[in-house]
């Protein structure tokens, strides 16, 4: 009977949860841990409210509350998040840190509940965070003012269950102190229009990601689009993508992939991913000199 009851309306999603909290019981001992949690919990509802929030539950050490605005909702996060980082520093409190994600969407609301994809996914937002981190999707920062979008820096893109898009992250720097040390936020939408294309050459042949084909793979295995051969070199090892106007290597082997910019700046890669810059060198398995015979080379072109 509550289907009747049923209603759409569009709201921003907030998941709030403690970082970490079975490691609060093991260190300091049931009390303390659950006196702390319960603290944090506490503020991520004193916050919902005084921003015009509505807190649908609680499970466990998170908080899910839903705000009308964005801009709402980003001010609740930000208290949420300067005032649990306070309570480490009080005395006899115990550090303790919290992750936050967002998204504005549809959603059903069925009595004290709400229901559907947006709700996935804001719960993949904050999956997706970091301790004392707030992650927001794409489409969200667009129905931000434009004040609170300056605070924002795309971070990475996600799958979302049921969806067959990627979506952006974004994080709201609220720390003064991360917003001058961050690095410069070129790199997503400068590289998106600068870079139309990544030439990977590999001995005699050359392989292109572009629009035309935005992923391929590279491995000892014959189907590879790049074919490496070498004992410490995977079947499948790595591919590389073209996510929204950036190329990013996927590691997917046991011995992990090694990349040498042209600055000489290296980075070790296994089973995650990382963003390739404009021109270097990816070692399969082991690092790889420039001019080594198993060295591959990438280059963004314009």
């Amino acid at each position: 009977m509550s289907r009747v009851m049923a209603k759409d309306l569009e709201v921003a999603i907030v998941f709030a949860d403690v970082v970490g909290s079975t490691q609060l019981y093991d260190k300091f001992g049931d009390t303390k841990a659950s006196e702390t949690v319960a603290s944090c919990l506490d503020i991520m509802k004193d916050a919902t409210f005084q921003f015009n929030g509505t807190v649908i539950k609680t499970i466990g050490d998170e908080v899910m509350s839903t705000f009308p605005s964005v801009d709402e909702a980003m001010g609740a996060a930000v208290m949420m998040q300067t005032r649990i980082s306070a309570v480490g520093k009080q005395d006899e409190g115990i550090p303790v840190s919290i992750r936050i994600g967002c998204h504005f969407g549809p959603v059903v609301q069925e009595q004290n509940d709400i229901f559907g994809a947006a709700v996935h996914t804001a719960n993949r937002m904050t999956s997706q965070a970091k301790a004392k981190q707030i992650v927001i999707s794409g489409f969200t920062v667009e129905q931000m003012s434009p004040e609170i979008r300056n605070q924002t820096r795309q971070i990475d893109v996600a799958t979302v269950r049921g969806r067959l898009d990627e979506v952006a992250l974004y994080e709201l720097v609220w720390q003064p102190e991360e917003a001058t040390s961050m690095l410069p936020t070129i790199g997503w939408e400068n590289k998106a229009r600068s870079a139309s294309k990544m030439l990977l050459n590999f001995r005699d042949s050359t392989v292109e990601v572009s629009d035309v084909k935005k992923s391929i793979n590279i491995g000892r295995a014959d189907d590879n689009d790049v074919v490496v051969k070498g004992n410490l070199i995977s079947r499948i090892h790595a591919k590389i993508e073209m996510r929204r106007g950036k190329f990013v290597i996927v590691d997917q082997s046991t011995n992990g992939t090694f990349i040498q910019d042209v600055q000489g700046k290296e980075m070790f890669v296994r089973r995650d991913t990382a963003e390739l810059g404009t021109e270097g060198t990816i070692g399969l398995g082991r690092a790889e000199e420039p001019g080594s015979s198993l060295a591959i080379y990438y280059k963004a072109i314009e």
